[in-house]
Order: C-alpha cells, then sequence, then structure tokens
C-alpha cells in the first residue's frame, strides 16, 4: 500500500458519530450525498475548509456513540485520505475498513501534531512523519489483509475479488 500524505485537521476526543454524520440525514442513502454533511452542526466550518486527501487526527474513542455506518461513509466519500486517532469505537473502526477507509490507531498521536501539519503515513512500516518536525511517530501496522481491502476499496470489492480468484 502506498504511502498517505495529507493537512491535517484535528479534533479532541469522543468524537461521536452524531458529531461526524447528523442523525437527521439518516435516511439518505447516497454515499455521495452523506459526503456533503460532514461534521455539518458542530463544525460547520469542516466541509469549506476541509479538501479530499486531507487526514483527520483525533483523541480517545473516536466514532463512539451509534453504529450509524453513515459516520464512516460520508468521511470516505468525502475523500479523507486517513484518519488517525488515540483509538476509535470498535464498530467505527469495523465500520472504516469495511468501507476501505484507512483507519490508524496512534496512541498519542495528537501530542505530535498541530491542525494543518502535513503527515505522511506509511501504512506498511507503521510510521507517521510529520513534515513541520521532521519526527516520525510508529504505531502497529495493520494486517496484510486489512491494508488488502484497503486498496481494493472496501469489503466487498475484496471479497468480490478473493470469491471470483479463490486464491486464499
Amino acid at each position: 500500500m502506498e504511502k498517505i500524505r495529507g493537512r491535517v485537521w484535528k479534533f479532541g476526543d469522543k468524537i461521536d458519530t452524531d458529531v461526524i454524520y447528523p442523525g437527521r440525514y439518516l435516511k439518505i442513502t447516497d454515499p455521495e450525498e452523506t459526503a456533503k454533511h460532514c461534521f455539518e452542526t458542530v463544525y460547520p466550518w469542516f466541509m469549506e475548509k476541509a479538501k479530499p486527501g486531507d487526514i483527520i487526527v483525533a483523541g480517545k474513542f473516536f466514532g463512539c456513540g451509534s453504529s450509524r455506518e453513515q459516520a464512516a461513509t460520508c468521511l470516505k466519500y468525502f475523500g479523507i485520505g486517513a484518519i488517525v486517532a488515540e483509538s476509535f469505537a470498535r464498530i467505527y473502526y469495523r465500520n472504516a475498513i469495511n468501507l476501505g477507509l484507512p483507519i490508524v490507531v496512534c496512541p498519542g498521536i495528537t501530542r505530535h501534531v498541530e491542525e494543518g501539519d502535513i503527515i505522511e503515513i506509511d501504512m506498511e512500516k507503521g510510521v507517521i512523519k510529520n513534515e513541520r518536525t521532521g519526527e516520525e511517530i510508529t504505531f502497529t501496522p495493520l494486517p496484510d489483509f486489512v491494508l488488502d481491502i484497503f486498496r481494493k476499496g472496501g469489503l466487498i470489492p475484496y471479497l468480490r475479488e478473493k470469491l471470483v480468484d479463490k486464491t486464499p
């Protein structure tokens, strides 16, 4: 998997799914349409300032709250390059992987980056480099099969290929 490079948007702890994707939009089924409502209620500036390829860095328990898949879907279809957090709610973490949205657990990351920094994530080596400071922060790399899910664009495309190829 190639490296992911982007500008940081920094959030704190306990950013719940209702903050990421407001509940009033749950009836929207078009993933492209969900992307128009990321952080709309609490951080309305996000949609105006963030760009595809940018990276979200957050504190503990990112994605806590409900199990709504739209909270991961909206960020993927907005074009967020990756989410790096000190920890994630389990169901959010799994939803992101299933959708092919690169996600990294990196305890302490919020002490090493500031909003606006440019970081590069080497998913295979487990290294995040802050271009402003030159600092390298390590994290436990994800297993190869999870990186393959990201490469294929999500669990469904990954499984389709596996079932057609019948390869382990």
